[in-house]
């Protein structure tokens, strides 16, 4: 029941999307949730360089949390906000138990709301891993391979294109 009213407390931009979007809503910057454990927390920092260079708004808890805030809440709003959500799993993250685990959870249920081939939940491997069983229908990206962040980037494009989103397709469309 506690999630259930969490979760309509938030807004659903893809819901928005549905029904028509204005102008404003298309210009700004695809929002990405980095769910990911706290020993990948450097690598995943770097990964969020990237995405906010590329003109994205990567959202990473302690980048984005503010001293005083309830982060539990700041979590699942940010969760409910975002266009995507990129799963980042490593050899150690994938066994780990505690908040990481909840949080995928979450994202698992809006990932259930979203329209029939949507890209939202993008699960990323940081390195050489197993894709637990339930992350294993969308398919995967190896960030560790060279082609890897080039590779997300397409599919952060392609999500951005079904939201109506030009920021994002513009830039890559720019830099190929």
């Amino acid at each position: 029941q506690a999630f259930q009213v969490i979760r309509d407390m938030y807004p659903r931009p893809w819901l928005r999307h549905e029904f028509g979007v204005s102008d404003l809503e298309t210009d700004r910057p695809l929002r990405v949730f980095l769910c990911h454990s706290s020993g990948d927390k450097q690598i995943v920092r770097q990964l969020s360089i990237r995405l906010r260079d590329d003109r994205m708004d990567a959202w990473i808890d302690d980048e984005k949390l503010l001293p005083g805030q309830d982060w539990k809440q700041e979590i699942s709003k940010s969760l409910r906000t975002s266009d995507a959500v990129l799963v980042c799993l490593s050899r150690s993250s994938i066994t780990k138990a505690g908040y990481v685990q909840r949080e995928l959870r979450e994202a698992l249920d809006l990932a259930d709301e979203q329209p029939d081939g949507s890209i939202y939940i993008i699960p990323l491997r940081l390195d050489p891993c197993d894709v637990p069983e339930r992350l294993r229908r969308w398919q995967w990206v190896d960030y560790y391979e060279q082609d890897g962040y080039s590779r997300l980037r397409n599919a952060l494009r392609l999500r951005s294109d079904q939201l109506g989103i030009g920021a994002v397709s513009s830039l890559i469309h720019e830099r190929e």
